[in-house]
C-alpha cells in the first residue's frame, strides 16, 4: 500500500502542468531522468536487474520497452515514442553502458572526450575541441561511471587513490582524477581508439608523411633498426608505433611492454604484458622496468614498450645493446633533442652511477633513429622529422634530420601550412638495409626545392 501510495505521488508530480515544468529548465530533461530513475527503482524491487543487464542488447532493449510499457499502463503516465525511448536509452545505459557518454563514444569521428565534472562535456573530432550540452544527472552519476569502468579490470579509485588510468572494452584509453585531487568534480578522460588500427597508407592519405617517408621507415623496422617515437601528449606516438609493428615479419616473436595495454598488431606470435599498480595494502605492483626485465627470458625477436618514463628506460637500452635489434618505443619530448636528454635522465632515474658522457655513448650505441611527431595548432598530426644519432669526438651527440617538416604560414583559417622535404643527408644504415633485402633508392633524399606540401 504504500509503494502504491507513493508511486501516486509521484505520478501526479510526473503529470503536473506544462507551465510548472517550463519554469524548470530544461524541462524534458528533467521528466525524462525522473521518470528514468523512477522505473530503474521500480525494476531493482520487482525484477533481477543483473540478469537483465547480461542479455544481448536486441533482447534487453524489447524486455525493458515491455516492462516500462507495463509501468507507465499502471501508473497512468502519457508518453510521447520518442520520450520513451529516451527513458528506456537512460535506464539501459545507466545500468550497463556509460550513462550520457553513450553517442559520443558510438561516434568514431571522435578521437577524445574529456568530462571536466558532471556538467561540463567536451569532445575532441578532427583535432578540434568542442563543447556539449551533454550532463550527468549528478557527481554521483560520474562517479558510478567511472567505477563501471575501472572495476573489470581490477583497478580501483577512492580517497586513497585518487587517481586512476584504466581501459575500456574496445581499447579506448581512460584516465579518471576525483576530489579530493580535482577542484570541480570527478575528472574523466577517454582517449577513443578506431575499430580499425590506423594503417601507414592512412596516415600517407592525411598528410602526416610522405610515401618516401614511410618507405624508409618501413625498410628500418624490417632491417631491425631501433627506433624511438618521439612526441606530445595526444601527437599520435602510439599510433604510428602500432602501425610499424604491422611491419615486423610474421615469423618473429614480438614481446609488447604496456602500461595500459593498447598496441593491436595483428601477427599470429605476439605476447602482450601489461603493468599493474599495487593493491589497497600497497603490495602486488608490477612495473614497466619489471617487465622489460622479464622480456629478456622470454625469448623475444622484438621488444615493443609502449612508453618509456622512467628508470625502465636503462633496462629497454641495455635490450637494444645485447641483441634485441628492431625494437621499438615512445617517449614524451618536443624534439629529437630533448628525447635524447630525456633518455639520459630516465637512466640516471635507474641508479646508475655513470657520467654523462658515457651514458650518451650508451645511448648512441643503443638507438639509430627517433622520429618526431606533433600536433600542430590547427590540429593536424604530422612527422615533424626523422633523424639519426651520431656521436661527436668530443663526446656530445648531435642530431641529424633526413626528413623534416617544414611550416610556411597559417591561413586566414587557421590552418597550417607547410612541407616534408628531405634534407640531403644520406642516412648511414644503406648498407644495412640493402643486406637485409629492403634497400631504397638514394634519390629519395635528395632536397627538393619547396619538398612535397602537405
Amino acid at each position: 500500500m504504500a509503494i502504491f501510495s507513493q508511486n501516486q505521488r509521484l505520478t501526479k508530480h510526473i503529470r503536473r502542468s506544462a507551465s510548472e515544468r517550463e519554469r524548470q529548465k530544461p524541462a524534458d530533461d528533467n521528466r525524462v531522468n525522473e521518470l528514468a530513475q523512477h522505473f530503474k527503482a521500480r525494476l531493482l524491487r520487482e525484477t533481477d536487474l543483473e540478469k537483465l543487464t547480461q542479455m544481448p542488447s536486441s533482447e534487453l532493449r524489447i524486455t525493458l520497452d515491455r516492462l516500462v510499457s507495463r509501468y507507465l499502463a499502471d501508473e497512468q503516465v502519457v508518453l510521447t515514442g520518442q520520450e520513451r525511448n529516451r527513458v528506456i536509452n537512460r535506464i539501459i545505459n545507466e545500468s550497463v553502458g556509460f550513462g550520457p557518454l553513450e553517442s559520443l563514444l558510438e561516434d568514431e569521428e571522435i578521437t577524445e572526450i574529456m568530462v571536466n565534472g558532471p556538467y561540463e562535456v567536451f569532445y575532441e573530432k578532427k583535432g578540434k575541441l568542442h563543447k556539449t550540452d551533454i550532463q550527468f544527472r549528478d557527481e554521483e552519476a560520474l562517479r558510478h561511471v567511472i567505477d563501471r569502468i575501472v572495476a573489470p579490470i581490477g583497478r580501483r579509485i577512492d580517497v586513497s587513490s585518487p587517481m586512476v588510468d584504466a581501459r575500456l572494452p574496445d581499447g579506448s584509453r581512460v584516465n579518471a582524477v576525483i576530489p579530493p585531487i580535482s577542484l570541480k568534480g570527478s575528472l574523466l578522460s577517454i582517449r577513443k581508439f578506431r575499430k580499425d588500427p590506423i594503417r601507414l597508407e592512412d596516415l600517407i592519405s592525411f598528410n602526416s608523411m610522405t610515401p618516401d617517408m614511410a618507405k624508409f621507415l618501413t625498410s628500418m623496422v624490417k632491417a631491425k633498426l631501433n627506433i624511438i617515437i618521439s612526441g606530445g601528449t595526444g601527437s599520435g606516438k602510439t599510433t604510428l608505433l602500432n602501425a610499424l609493428a604491422c611491419f615486423i615479419p610474421e615469423d618473429e616473436r614480438i614481446i609488447t611492454i604496456e602500461d595500459m595495454a593498447e598496441l593491436r598488431i595483428p601477427h599470429t606470435h605476439v605476447v602482450g604484458m601489461e603493468a599493474r599498480p599495487a593493491n589497497v595494502e600497497g603490495k602486488g605492483e608490477v612495473s614497466i622496468r619489471q617487465l622489460v626485465r622479464n622480456a629478456l627470458r622470454m625469448r623475444p625477436d622484438r621488444i615493443i614498450v609502449g612508453e618509456v618514463r622512467g628508470a625502465e628506460a636503462f633496462d629497454m637500452l641495455q635490450a637494444m645493446n645485447t641483441g634485441h635489434e628492431g625494437s621499438i618505443t615512445t617517449v614524451h619530448a618536443n624534439t629529437p633533442q630533448d628525447a635524447m636528454s630525456r633518455l639520459e635522465g630516465m637512466v640516471m632515474m635507474s641508479g646508475m652511477d655513470l657520467p654523462s658522457e658515457i651514458i650518451r655513448q650508451y645511448i648512441v650505441s643503443a638507438v639509430d633513429y627517433i622520429v618526431q611527431i606533433g600536433r600542430l595548432p590547427d590540429g593536424q598530426r604530422k612527422m615533424l622529422a626523422i633523424a639519426e644519432m651520431q656521436q661527436q669526438e668530443d663526446g656530445s651527440v648531435k642530431m641529424i634530420d633526413i626528413f623534416r617538416f617544414v611550416q610556411t604560414n597559417v591561413d586566414k583559417d587557421g590552418k597550417v601550412e607547410g612541407y616534408f622535404a628531405p634534407t640531403g643527408y644520406l642516412p648511414s644504415c644503406l648498407d644495412r638495409l640493402q643486406a637485409y633485402g629492403v634497400g631504397v633508392a638514394k634519390e629519395m633524399f635528395n632536397p627538393k626545392k619547396g619538398g612535397e606540401k602537405a
